[in-house]
């Protein structure tokens, strides 16, 4: 007996639910984490409005996810002969893809934390002569070196983050 759609509409409710979650922990908003599963579990190239329709938000929302899950490279706009409207899709390789996704992330936060602490570093030794008591001179010589701390830390982050390499899906479960 085949189940009811009512049934196959809460399951695929429960399954967008869940592996959203997963998503989330790679640095997207519920919403965008939302539409791309149901992306990926439609299978097929899908217009705004049929997106809007499936996850009952505006076209506005939808375009607003689209745009950030393209410029994160998770969805890819798709041309489909006689269909005038823009259409996405999700990229299959969903491992790789969010690997890729996420080491850049923190490739590009960490080098931009060490950026900004190292300006801060470089704005305190030009401080450092202008001060007199010993007491800030040693305070800011321990700043001074949690700063030096701060600094190697993303760099070891960096280092790390560039040395990973997603490999194909086939390669890591086994």
């Amino acid at each position: 007996m085949a189940p009811n759609s009512q049934f196959l509409e809460e399951l695929h409710t429960k399954v967008i639910h869940e592996f959203s979650k997963t998503l989330e922990m790679f640095a997207l908003s519920p919403g965008e984490a939302r539409l791309f599963v149901t992306l990926y579990l439609n299978g097929e190239p899908m217009t705004l409005d049929e997106m809007s329709k499936a996850l009952g938000k505006s076209k506005t929302a939808m375009s607003n996810g689209i745009k950030s899950l393209v410029d994160l490279n998770l969805v890819e706009r798709v041309w489909k002969k006689g269909v005038r409207k823009d259409l996405y899709q999700a990229d299959e390789n969903l491992y790789r893809k969010f690997m890729t996704s996420y080491i850049q992330k923190w490739l590009d936060a960490a080098q931009q934390q060490e950026h900004s602490l190292k300006q801060i570093e470089s704005t305190l030794e030009h401080e450092v002569d202008k001060i007199r008591e010993p007491s800030e001179i040693e305070e800011i010589e321990e700043l001074y070196n949690r700063l030096g701390d701060m600094i190697r830390f993303h760099r070891l982050i960096t280092k790390k983050f560039s040395e990973m390499k997603p490999a194909s899906p086939e390669a890591s479960v086994k």
